[in-house]
């Protein structure tokens, strides 16, 4: 039988550490709240190589008394608690004593600090839990803290270290938590030399969002403020128009203690119900104040997770909080004449959509159609129709690469301004034209030899262009005839629920699901399109998307994934990306979505190989371009896409499995009604 053997005070301190030390974030986090607890109005936070090798930080708090700064690093001791009454009204972020203790035990730590009443502050040296150095030391008021070679003497706890962008993304998630629950302190944020946030520490909560998090975000926030039987609620959550398709940017303080709560993520989301489309979901940065002695803080090592005396109270002011806020806050959104023309696109479906002229024009307009059609010649109608269809037609590759897009003619030509024709001069000596009786427009009547010659070649010229263009054309349609049988008849019945396509074929009933339909459709093309090496289109307008610290990094990390998928993804600084080209059929509106959705995803399955990943990105694109259950679609539409589901086998499931078609034979249908046996 093994002998009980009682572990010494290093091996204990080790394991005290374990819990409260896991990463460099958790040590900015467990100093950061001491400088809070000590009255400090102003935080500055360095870090280097990801908060692993270099960790600074400070305030202008109360500061350590000389004598008292070697028991600050004794594990328990803390001036926050004296008896255990003191448990019940926990106002302080930290109480157990253990912070100090745990970090100088894992790591190089040097104290410089300094009260009000003191002249000489105190410089305090400790590596791996052994004191290394006390003596006095001339500094400001306040405490500066510098942890360095963090798990030096711990190698196994080294290696479970992510990379230092990884690290250093979540340090920043906590200042960002500590920014928001204390929007009266001014908090500064240096990352590898280079400051990346500050707070103005004016006291106003939609200031701090500001900063962290940016203008749009800001702008899509409703204040929230109420008080339900000693329980107040606080803060701000989004419009619901505003909905991202993840909770990742939901933000829940306890009287100023980010913690994560099940009841009141849920009692906030309840008071968006029938506002916010499926799938989608809230953010909110909520702050609820409650008495010390109705919650138990001391639940996790972390002290994210509470337990509360009355749960259901919380959550019922939680849930009327929200509720009173979005009734009378939020109102219609409004749309500006500028965004009505993109807003009727988007109702609409483009060509990724199956965008078609109606079955039923008015033949006054397809005679106007057909008349200006013929007075123009088939060379010009091409080149028109392809300026019309550039960007469907063109990827990002093929836009870079072409000199007549990518830079002026003049340019590309060496053309000068020496070059060009005296307009004015030539404007001036100009002879009113003598009157002459109509003519037939294709040829002049009367014209001199030199003028006749001219209009004569250019004619000629564009008649046999036209010739030639006819001929090629007919060429080409024997040659399609000839590879594609004549496809077997289709009849539109109709539409069911403005989701399911009715429509007979082959002595069938066809169901056709057009949102799934379409879906499949569109994930095959981009597919192809990433075969071809035709993948992406460069965005007119890049698309930035701010995330939370997990999401950024996330996002970060895969660049090379969404690079193989078609997007161009770039790094636009801290919590936000930059979306600059993507899929060929992927309208901009939904690339913000996609990027989120794809997101969590990725934090989800960060062991799937890349070839998954690629083929998640396609599934979630194709399905944000799709025609949505509930569009009002035309006939023509129906039909196209009916033609494209029966005609194409490889069109049978969606990207997600689900069935795209329902057949129902007329033997079957016969058979129910009875009319055979």
């Amino acid at each position: 039988m093994a002998r009980i053997n009682v572990l010494s005070k290093h091996i204990a301190e080790l394991i005290a550490a374990g819990e409260v030390v896991e990463r460099p974030a958790s040590v900015v986090k467990e100093l950061m709240e001491n400088s809070i607890d000590a009255g400090a109005t102003t935080i500055t936070l360095e870090i280097r190589n990801g908060g692993v090798t270099y960790i600074r930080i400070t305030d202008n708090g109360c500061g350590i008394c000389r004598e008292d700064v070697p028991k600050a690093f004794l594990s328990h001791a803390t001036s926050k608690v004296r008896d255990a009454d003191d448990l019940n009204s926990i106002f302080t972020l930290g109480f157990r004593g253990e912070a100090l203790a745990s970090v100088a035990a894992v790591s190089r730590t040097e104290m410089l600090t300094k009260t009000v009443e003191e002249e000489m502050g105190t410089v305090y040296t400790i590596d791996g839990g052994v004191q290394t150095g006390y003596d006095a030391a001339g500094c400001p008021n306040g405490t500066t803290i510098v942890v360095r070679d963090l798990f030096y003497n711990t190698p196994a706890r080294m290696k479970f270290l992510k990379r230092d962008v990884s690290e250093a993304n979540a340090v920043a998630d906590v200042v960002d938590k500590i920014a928001l629950s204390h929007p009266e302190i001014s908090i500064r944020f240096i990352r590898e030399g280079k400051q990346t946030l500050i707070t103005p520490g004016d006291g106003k909560l939609l200031s701090a969002i500001y900063s962290v998090f940016g203008r749009t975000f800001a702008e899509s926030l409703l204040e929230v403020d109420y008080e339900l039987d000693g329980i107040k609620v606080s803060g701000y959550v989004c419009k619901p128009v505003c909905s991202r398709p993840s909770r990742a940017m939901q933000y829940f303080f306890l009287n100023n203690r980010s913690i994560k709560s099940r009841s009141i993520m849920a009692s906030m989301e309840n008071a968006y119900k029938n506002t916010i489309m499926v799938g989608k979901f809230p953010s909110c940065v909520l702050n609820v104040y409650v008495r010390p002695e109705t919650v138990d803080v001391n639940v996790h090592p972390a002290k994210t997770e509470v337990r509360f005396s009355d749960e259901r109270k919380v959550s019922t002011a939680v849930y009327y909080a929200v509720k009173g806020a979005l009734s009378e806050f939020d109102s219609a959104p409004q749309v500006d004449s500028a965004k009505m023309a993109k807003l009727t696109e988007k109702a609409k479906p483009d060509y990724a959509q199956f965008q078609m002229i109606e079955e039923d024009t008015p033949s006054s307009v397809r005679q106007t159609q057909d008349k200006a059609a013929n007075t123009v010649s088939s060379a010009v109608y091409k080149n028109a129709d392809s300026q019309k269809n550039f960007w469907n037609k063109m990827s990002s590759s093929q836009f870079k690469s072409d000199p007549s897009v990518s830079a002026p003619n003049h340019l590309n030509k060496g053309f000068t301004n020496a070059d060009e024709p005296d307009l004015v001069s030539g404007f001036k000596s100009r002879t009113k034209p003598t009157q002459q009786s109509p003519t037939p427009a294709h040829r002049p009547a009367v014209q001199t030899a030199d003028t006749d010659f001219k209009e004569k070649s250019y004619f000629d010229k564009k008649d046999t262009a036209a010739a030639e263009i006819s001929t090629e054309a007919k060429e080409k349609k024997v040659i399609i005839s000839e590879q594609k049988p004549a496809p077997r008849p289709l009849r539109l019945l109709g539409e069911a629920f403005k989701t399911y396509i009715i429509c007979e074929y082959d002595n069938k009933v066809c169901l056709i699901d057009k949102h799934a339909a379409h879906e499949r459709i569109i994930y095959n093309k981009i597919k192809k399109n990433a075969q071809d090496n035709v993948s992406s289109q460069v965005l007119l307008t890049p698309v930035t998307v701010t995330l939370n610290k997990n999401e950024y990094n996330t996002i970060i990390e895969n660049l090379d994934v969404f690079s193989a998928a078609g997007y161009l993804v770039e790094d636009f600084g801290t919590g936000t990306v930059i979306v600059r080209e993507c899929p060929m059929l992927i309208s901009g509106d939904d690339i913000e979505d996609t990027i989120v959705e794809m997101a969590l995803y990725l934090s989800e399955n960060r062991t799937n190989i890349e070839s998954e990943k690629i083929d998640r990105i396609h599934h979630t694109s194709a399905c944000k371009a799709a025609i949505k259950a509930g569009y009002k679609n035309s006939t023509a539409e129906m039909k196209v896409l009916a033609e494209a589901v029966l005609y194409d086998d490889e069109v049978r499931y969606c990207p997600h499995g689900r069935p795209v078609l329902l057949e129902l034979t007329k033997y079957e249908l016969e058979k129910m009604f009875g009319r055979i046996q």
